[in-house]
């Protein structure tokens, strides 16, 4: 009996310990995106960001503005729906998956979908995206935005 209750005792500990120093983490804050079409890296949109998110799935944004934009997204309102899926630590590292849609609201016409994924890891957000929509509002490329 005592050997079962110490194999129970050293298994729960050692599952305990399993899990320390690991938290969700968040990408709270600020951020500013640039995002890049190739051929040439040329830069096609920039926009500045508020976001709150946490290991939890949903990815708040609270404010969203283009810096750079052109025709497709000249205009608000937009809608955004994120995704966010992190793994931190108590030293502030945080790393996982990052998802992000923004959508004209267009009254007639085609609305304008730019799409990012990417990975998040501490303060930087890396990724490609895709844009459909109306015409001259197509294309694809890579990502970074950088908390601010």
């Amino acid at each position: 009996m005592y050997k079962f209750f110490a194999a129970v005792t050293l298994l729960a500990l050692g599952l305990t310990l399993t899990g320390c120093g690991k938290t969700a983490g968040n990408i709270d804050g600020n951020w500013a995106a640039s995002l890049i079409s190739p051929p040439g890296g040329t830069p096609v949109f920039a926009f500045k960001t508020n976001f709150t998110g946490s290991g939890g799935g949903t990815l708040a944004i609270t404010s969203l503005t283009f810096t750079t934009a052109g025709t497709c997204f000249a205009t608000p309102p937009f809608t955004e729906v994120g995704s966010v899926t992190l793994v931190g630590d108590y030293n502030g590292n945080v790393t996982g998956s990052f998802g992000l849609t923004i959508t004209t609201q267009f009254t007639s016409g085609t609305n304008n979908v730019l799409t990012l994924n990417g990975a998040v890891n501490n303060k930087t957000i890396t990724g490609t995206w895709t844009l459909t929509g109306s015409t001259g509002c197509s294309g694809n490329g890579v990502f970074t935005a950088t908390r601010s």
